[in-house]
């Protein structure tokens, strides 16, 4: 391996480090994403020549399901809260008063009212991958939505990493974790692109001509250490490790990830959701995220998440929901609007959700506390059947009344928009068991 080291940096989580580029691994995911890695699993899975993708947006500390997209205008003051429901582009359906661009896009989108299975943890992993982390956990757990994407279709391009996570440090770290490999290893975690002006993925003050010639050394390091293998492990080495540095010298994944090459109007359409209101130990509402994610999916990505916001609202309920709601309706409508302008739309998926969902009755605060019993989603995209809104609560909104949606099926229609058929596909584990990706069908009112 080798490190180019840059100039030193403090980072946000307050640490002093040097950014660096590691020939061969460019430090992607947890115990570094390799290059070649990637590279190896493409030549494994085949290059596929459509492109599928899912953007999932996590929107963690639990969003509130009764102040968002099921209004409960019959109940007590005290649980119905201060907001009323306003007609979408369907119908059927009405929504929170704070998103009115998105009622104007119904028809291409669902809500889900009626979610299940929530474990109560305070972390995405269940909006990731759909299982308890608990499950299989002594041999690392399920792989996330991005993980097994990765694993099963490998790269659009190889340049470009299929799985990104997009998210800022947040205090409480696991609600900036983009989702995990799990028992599938390290090389598919997801890229997850940080340090400033994204210099950790920049040659820092060094030539592609001095880059040839380290290539050269590590070709003779490389060398050595094949005639001593005696187990063939380095066997096949050469091909990857070169496709590896050819990533290096591409600027596809560097250009996707800078703004300043957008359209000025269009940066304007989906808004920076600044400023930063109720963050604490969360994400910040980076309106400019959702764009990143369309970005990266032009350029070959095939599954990006990111957080969202700080949804936690054990006080000032409906003040956080009016900030990150209005937010969010600018930037997730732009991207709508954005995909179907481009003709995306239907091969990308949204899916907008929590971990749990919150309390009825309104607590001393003016906060509603966790809630796991229920909660909500919203989806666009990726051919779905929209301008419906699927399953009910009653009329409290403690449970599900009708039509319950387990988080399961959620990530099952995912899987389905991708081209994965998550009845007959399976990965196999450490210990040789084959995995099914759910247990779960996809949502039946929607494919």
């Amino acid at each position: 391996m080798l490190n180019i080291f840059g100039g030193s940096q403090r980072c946000c989580d307050g640490q002093s480090r040097r950014d660096f580029l590691k020939i061969g691994t460019l430090g992607m995911g947890v115990g570094g994403f390799g290059l070649a890695d990637l590279l190896r699993a493409e030549a494994a899975a085949g290059k596929s020549h459509s492109h599928k993708a899912v953007i999932n947006i996590f929107l963690a500390g639990g969003p509130p399901h009764q102040d968002m997209w099921d209004i409960k205008t019959e109940a007590p003051s005290e649980i119905r809260g201060e907001f009323r429901p306003i007609s979408t582009e369907s119908p059927d359906v009405q929504i929170c008063e704070v998103f009115p661009r998105l009622a104007g896009l119904m028809n291409r989108a669902a809500v889900v009212r009626s979610v299940v299975g929530c474990t109560g943890g305070h972390d995405g992993y269940m909006c990731m991958s759909g299982w308890n982390q608990n499950q299989l956990k002594n041999l690392g757990g399920h792989p996330s939505l991005g993980a097994a994407t990765a694993k099963l279709r490998g790269p659009v391009d190889p340049a470009v990493p299929p799985f990104v996570g997009l998210a800022k440090p947040t205090r409480h770290r696991p609600w900036a974790h983009p989702g995990g490999a799990g028992f599938l290893g390290a090389a598919y975690s997801a890229f997850r692109p940080d340090g400033p002006g994204m210099d950790n993925m920049k040659l820092q003050g060094i030539t592609l001509d001095r880059l040839q010639d380290r290539k050269q050394l590590l070709a003779s390091l490389d060398t050595m250490r094949r005639d001593i293998d005696v187990t063939g492990a380095m066997a096949g080495m050469d091909a990857f490790g070169q496709q590896a540095l050819d990533v290096l010298t591409s600027s596809k994944l560097l250009d996707a990830l800078d703004l300043s090459k957008e359209d000025p109007k269009i940066v304007a359409r989906y808004g920076d959701g600044k400023p930063y209101q109720f963050q604490y130990d969360g994400a910040p509402t980076c309106n400019d995220h959702l764009l990143l994610a369309r970005r990266l999916i032009e350029a070959g990505v095939r599954v990006v998440s990111l957080s969202y916001g700080r949804w936690d609202s054990h006080s000032k309920n409906f003040d956080m929901v009016r900030d990150h709601g209005g937010k969010l309706d600018q930037c997730l409508s732009a991207l709508i609007e954005d995909l179907e302008q481009r003709g995306m739309l239907d091969d990308v998926t949204i899916v907008v959700w929590g971990e749990f969902g919150r309390t009825p009755k309104i607590n001393g605060n003016a906060g509603r506390d966790h809630w796991p019993q229920v909660s909500c989603a919203y989806l666009a995209g990726g051919g779905i059947r929209g301008g419906q809104a699927i399953g009910s609560t009653n009329r409290l909104g403690e449970h599900a009344e009708d039509r319950p949606v387990h988080m399961q099926e959620v990530l099952a229609t995912l899987y389905h928009n991708l081209g994965i058929d998550v009845s007959t596909t399976t990965v196999v584990d450490p210990t040789g068991r084959p995995q099914f990706l759910v247990e779960h069908e996809p949502i039946r009112e929607l494919i």
